[in-house]
């Protein structure tokens, strides 16, 4: 919206051209987001205090976290207010990809809000049961699949890059392509939420994915960069980078208030939406090995719950203390800061890791 508004005030003062840059607009989409969840943080935590909207905890857990019970949750909102108004302020609302991805995000916070409402404001400790978890999951996710395969604009849309090959992809055709969409969006919505277990644990590596998503992007929809990198040109793609931005944005916001020992959890709401986020967006700029290979944290907490449950339902025995994996090393007596940072570090080092696929080919 302001987009707009600047663009009518340039017949006034040229000098608003500046703000038809898409760095600019991407820099003020997470300064944005940030302000918004800074100022309307304390407020929503005593809001979600005052009715009493606290975390239960699992009582076979690590014990230090007996004290986080009634710890405010659905934190998450803060994190869709932010984005969603930041986008709406700095995107380029004529694109269709930016829609896509704020609907997908908004749709999969919607799942994350009936599951938290039913557990904390309805004391059901199940929630939303799983299978119609999963169902609207798989709705949403094969819907927004479809949507994409129906606006793609060329054949290179829909083929899966293979990063650090130089000049090659596998085209997917129409099935390929909803499946694969179809499993990055819903498989990365879950493996967020599996791994917000811990303070701050989820909320920074998708702030740095979802930065270097903006590289991704801001390089994908530009087609001198995209020429020079040797990767699709995708038209329209880097207002995807404003998008990024604010996740950026909101999600350092919410960390201010995250971080050990937590004010506030963001919740299913917060976790399956940003996951979805991640998800969409890489399909949308065609990395999705490459999400694949930066969520890394993200895929071994998925993979550990997995093997948990197949090892104990064939043999009887857990092959880790407790699932997902940062309740493991928790139980083997590191103290949980401890389990956070190291995991950052490592997402830090996969991050580069993905982002070395614009160069080495």
């Amino acid at each position: 919206m302001l987009l707009w508004l600047t663009e009518y005030l340039t017949q006034f003062y040229s000098g608003f051209n500046v703000f038809q840059y898409l760095t600019l607009r991407t820099i003020l989409g997470v300064l944005t987001a940030l302000l918004i969840a800074l100022i309307i943080g304390p407020y929503l935590i005593r809001h979600l205090t005052t009715y009493q909207i606290g975390q239960s905890v699992r009582d076979d857990g690590p014990q230090t976290h007996l004290t986080k019970t009634g710890t405010p949750t659905m934190g998450g909102l803060l994190i869709l207010i932010s984005i969603i108004i930041s986008t709406l302020c700095w995107a380029d609302l004529t694109n269709h990809y930016v829609w896509v991805a704020l609907l997908v995000t908004t749709l999969f916070g919607v799942i994350g809000w009936i599951d938290d409402y039913r557990k904390v404001v309805n004391r059901d400790p199940k929630g939303l049961p799983a299978r119609w978890k999963y169902f609207w999951q798989s709705l949403f996710g094969l819907g927004a699949a479809i949507v994409l395969f129906k606006l793609a604009g060329s054949p290179a849309e829909t083929q899966l890059l293979i990063p650090y090959v130089k000049s090659f992809s596998i085209p997917l055709g129409m099935i390929g392509f909803l499946v694969l969409c179809y499993l990055v969006i819903v498989g990365s919505s879950n493996a967020v939420n599996l791994t917000d277990g811990l303070d701050g644990l989820a909320i920074l590596p998708t702030v740095m994915i979802a930065g270097a998503l903006a590289i991704f992007a801001y390089a994908g929809g530009n087609a001198r960069f995209a020429e020079y990198l040797d990767i699709p040109f995708i038209l329209g793609a880097g207002e995807l980078a404003v998008f990024c931005g604010t996740m950026v944005g909101a999600g350092l916001g919410f960390l201010w208030f995250n971080t050990y020992p937590a004010q506030v959890f963001m919740g299913d709401i917060g976790a399956l939406a940003l996951g979805a986020a991640l998800g969409v967006v890489a399909v949308m700029v065609q990395q999705e090995l490459v999400l694949f290979i930066m969520g890394g944290v993200f895929v071994i907490e998925t993979v550990s719950v997995m093997l948990q449950v197949a090892s104990y339902k064939l043999t009887g025995r857990r092959l880790f203390r407790m699932a997902p994996l940062h309740h493991h090393y928790e139980l083997k007596g590191w103290p949980e800061p401890r389990v956070i940072v190291r995991f950052w570090i490592i997402t830090v080092i996969l991050v580069l890791v993905g982002l070395a696929s614009l160069k080495i080919r």
